[in-house]
């Protein structure tokens, strides 16, 4: 009997454990010019050297390239369609489901952290 879930396979979800972490790297590095002073700010650490995240500003747009690259073939990686697997010895995922919820987490944080800029005039 087989059952439309994913097979078992360590080394895919070690691959989109990894994707979806340098797509939440990548999304902090995008946003460190804007993000990360205000929390820092937020948080009580001030310093003339915050003025020295500006220097990744130049970095940004390939961050955001990376950040939703990753996002995307991650995304693919654990929406795409199942193949099937023999319920009979155990070959079945169980964790597919939690990595989807990871996914779309990662996803809205990543989301948060990208349209910062846009909502950061509201703050100011």
């Amino acid at each position: 009997m087989t059952v439309p879930t994913a097979s078992v396979d360590p080394r895919a979800e070690r691959k989109l454990g990894r994707l979806m972490a340098l797509a939440v790297a990548a999304t902090l590095l995008a946003s460190t010019c804007c993000v990360l002073p205000l929390v820092l700010v937020l948080v009580g650490i001030t310093g003339a050297w915050m003025a020295g995240l500006q220097a990744l500003a130049p970095v940004t747009p390939y961050a955001l390239a990376l950040a939703l690259g990753a996002l995307a073939w991650s995304g693919w990686l654990v929406f795409r369609p199942a193949r099937a697997c023999n319920a009979a010895d155990g070959s079945c995922a169980t964790t597919r489901p939690l990595m989807r919820r990871v996914w779309v987490a990662c996803a809205l944080f990543a989301a948060l952290l990208l349209g910062f800029p846009l909502i950061a005039p509201l703050f100011y």
